[in-house]
Parts: C-alpha cells; sequence; structure tokens
C-alpha cells in the first residue's frame, strides 16, 4: 500500500520511521517532511494545511492511507474532507478536534461530563480577566483558546504576570486569533504526565506512559515549549494509576464526545497533573504528541498499519498493543533563542556518528537539505532518542549521541529522565 504522512515535525519523522518498518507499505510519502524524513519516504512540497492539494494529490497518487500528524490541518477539517472523497484517512473529524482547537470547549466539556480538571473561568473581555485574576490571585495559568504551537500557555507566579499574559494574548495578538478568548484555571501542583491512547470511537486502549518536558530549561524553569525531551514509561503512572485514568478521563471523555454527537475516531492524548495519585487534565490534544511519540514509537511491537486499520474501520475491539520492556528517552536539540526568535540554517554535524551508535534513532523536527548539507530550520531540530534496558541506560545512551552532534546555537536540556531515576528503581 501507499500511505501519505502530512506534517514536518519530529512527530512525523517516527510516524514515518514506524509505517517504514510495516511489510504492509511499499511506499511512503511525507508532505512536506523534512531532511531526515527525505531518507525514508518522498517528501512532497506540500503544506500542511495546503487542504485541497493535499486531497489531489491523494487522488492522484492513488494513496491508501494519509496519516495526519499536527493539529491544525485536523482542526480545519482535513478528515472531513478527505473522507467525502471516499479517502481513507486517520484522524479525528473537524468537529471531534475542537477537543483541542478550543481549550474553552474542552474545558466545558469536562465541567458538563465530571472530568476530573482545574478550576477556570473563560473570558472574552480583557476587564474581565484582569479582576478575576485580581480576585484569585497567583500563581495562576493563563491559556489562549486556540491553537497556539504548543506555546499559548503560560504559568504566571504573580498576579501581573497574569495580568502581562492576557494583555499579550487579548490585546497584542501575540498568538493572533487564538487569544482572542482565554480560560484562565488554578495552577495545579504536581508530576505531569502525558497519557494517549487509540480509540475507534467506542474501545479505548491505551499506549505507553509517557513524561515531557515543556520548560526550556533545565529543572523546569523558564517558558513554556513544544517539548523539550519526553521518555517512556514514565513510572509516576503505576498501574493503579493507569486504572484511574482510564476509567476517570479517557473512557468518560470518549463517551461524552459520542453522546455530544462527535464521535471521536484516532489518538487522545491527555497532558495530566498527577497529585497524590489522583489525575486532573490539563490539556487534550486529538493527534500524537510531540516529542513523546519518538520514545513510545520506538517502544511500540505492533505493526502501526494494524492499528491505525482497526481505528478507521471501528475494529479496535479485542487488539492489543505490545510493548518492548526497554526504556526510550528523546532529547531534543533546539535553536538558541526558541521558543522566541531563532535563527535559521546553521550546518548540522555529528549526525552519521550519532545515528551508528546501537539502539539510536535521530528523528529530525526542523530541518532542510542544502547542497549536501543538512540544516536547522525550526526552533526544535532534533530529537536524539535512545533505547536501552532501563531508564538510567536510555538517559546515558540519548546523551552519549547527542554529545556527537553539533550546530551553532544549539541547546538543550540536561536533565530529560532524571525525575523518573529519583522515583523509580524498579525495572522496565
Amino acid at each position: 500500500m501507499k500511505v501519505l504522512v502530512i506534517g514536518n515535525g519530529g512527530r512525523e519523522h517516527a510516524l514515518c520511521w514506524k509505517i517504514r518498518q510495516s511489510q504492509k507499505v511499499r511506499k511512503i510519502f511525507c508532505a512536506p517532511g523534512n531532511a531526515g524524513i527525505s531518507r525514508i519516504a518522498e517528501c512532497i512540497n506540500i503544506k500542511a494545511d495546503s487542504l485541497e492539494d493535499l486531497i489531489e494529490f491523494a487522488r492522484y497518487e492513488s494513496i491508501d492511507l494519509t496519516v495526519v500528524g499536527p493539529e491544525a490541518p485536523l482542526t480545519s477539517g482535513i478528515v472531513d474532507l478527505f473522507q467525502k472523497e471516499g479517502l481513507k484517512v486517520f484522524g479525528p473529524a473537524q468537529s471531534a478536534a475542537e477537543l483541542e482547537g478550543s481549550k474553552a470547549f474542552a474545558k466545558n466539556l469536562m465541567r458538563k461530563y465530571g472530568i476530573p480538571t482545574a478550576e477556570y473561568k473563560t473570558f472574552s473581555s480583557f476587564l474581565e480577566a484582569e479582576n478575576y485574576i485580581r480576585l484569585k490571585g497567583a500563581p495562576i495559568v493563563v491559556k489562549a483558546d486556540g491553537l497556539a504551537a504548543g506555546k499559548g500557555v503560560i504559568i504566571a507566579e504573580t498576579v501581573q504576570d497574569a495580568i502581562d499574559a492576557v494583555r499579550m494574548m487579548m490585546k497584542d495578538k501575540i498568538f493572533g486569533s487564538a487569544g482572542k478568548k482565554v480560560v484562565i484555571e488554578e495552577c495545579l501542583k504536581g508530576e505531569e504526565a502525558s497519557f494517549l491512547a487509540f480509540t475507534d470511537g467506542e474501545t479505548v486502549i491505551p499506549m505507553a506512559s509517557a513524561q515531557d518536558h515543556k520548560r526550556i530549561f533545565d529543572g523546569d524553569k523558564g517558558p513554556n515549549t513544544g517539548g523539550m525531551g519526553a521518555y517512556s514509561p514514565a513510572p509516576v503512572v503505576t498501574e493503579d494509576l493507569e486504572r484511574k485514568i482510564m476509567d476517570r478521563v479517557m473512557i468518560p471523555t470518549v463517551r461524552a464526545m459520542k453522546a455530544d454527537g462527535r464521535k471521536y475516531k484516532g489518538v487522545l492524548y491527555a497532558g495530566l497533573m498527577i497529585d497524590k495519585g489522583e489525575p486532573k487534565v490539563l490539556e487534550f490534544n486529538v493527534r500524537f504528541g510531540d516529542p513523546e511519540t519518538q520514545p513510545i514509537l520506538m517502544r511500540l511491537d505492533n505493526d502501526i498499519i494494524d492499528i491505525f486499520n482497526a481505528v478507521i474501520e471501528g475494529e479496535l475491539r479485542g487488539k492489543e498493543l505490545r510493548w518492548k520492556k526497554d526504556a526510550s528517552v528523546c532529547v531534543v536539540l533546539a535553536s538558541d533563542g526558541y521558543p522566541g526568535s531563532y535563527r535559521k540554517g546553521e550546518v548540522i554535524t555529528g549526525l552519521e556518528e550519532a545515528e551508528a551508535m546501537d539502539g539510536v534513532v535521530v528523528f529530525h523536527a526542523g530541518t532542510t537539505l542544502e547542497n549536501g548539507n543538512i540544516l536547522t530550520d525550526g526552533g526544535r531540530v532534533l530529537g536524539v532518542t535512545g533505547l536501552d534496558k532501563d531508564i538510567k541506560s536510555a538517559i546515558a545512551k540519548a546523551y552519549s549521541a547527542v554529545n556527537k552532534i553539533h550546530f551553532n546555537g544549539m541547546q538543550y536540556r540536561r536533565d530529560i529522565g532524571l525525575r523518573a531515576i529519583e522515583r523509580s528503581s524498579s525495572k522496565y
């Protein structure tokens, strides 16, 4: 079969890497792809938000399956458009994708159906938001309602910081139309975890646990990013906690969406805060996480095409996901200045040496190929991912590979996965 993957980041590289392992697949296309993806798939110069061009390409090439990576085309209705043309596509419909497309919608759904989350209020007025912040005090969390590339959440330590965040979103429009409305919520304490599951709208099957590192600097300092690294499994998600998450969050959310006439099919991602063994939802995503996808797919033993087809056809019941016992760690290498402004076009060296290591895959997130050189082309540039017998060994392997890679301005966190070591010395 011929498969089209939409997107150009580390998540899409990981998807192409995993899809390539299927004996059912003879050709992979990626639109638009990146320098790393071009080694395993044919990259097509079509942007992820050029929906009509993507449909035309899929028809012309007789694509058997399209896998949508990023959230923007999902919230724009790409799945509905493909299905209307009789094209098989993996991902939620536009009405279901609103779970990520609008934080206000997601919070209202959780309130309506009793899904645990932080106390919150939604505002379209700057003055009303300001008054609410002064009433509640700090720390407090300010969220742009719409899509903001993973950067629309500001954890404000002071009242003034929170008011400034609302001003930047609503008045300065730093996130464009995404900040016309804001959600202001209590600041939850605890340990974060990423919980992903496949669902066909009826059956929900969890993936291996993972933990993301959102802040730019070590020790969870600095502004939020799209994610500076991740590891799997996450010791914070015990068997008991997994049952709670499934029973209180994942299954109720899929049922709630169906009850609201928005049947959800695809990957459901819950960003959670765990406090004293109790989960609360920070946010929902309607697709694979990035960078969580990289370590999770490194551990998946199934043919992923079988899972995609089961979701699309509504035949997920009875399926079982198989996982390597090894642990996996992904360290993101980012451009200097990220998540703010940054330079592009820096030459990357050492990739071949890193990729020659056993159990290491370097997933490209923001790269391009020019005159035989691989250059930086984004804020998050590479996701260096190591697989080994336990989390400590996987951390060592990932950072050993990182040390072989260089580009001007390269920055990365040096504490990815350390919390797992602190929490647990159990086997993986």
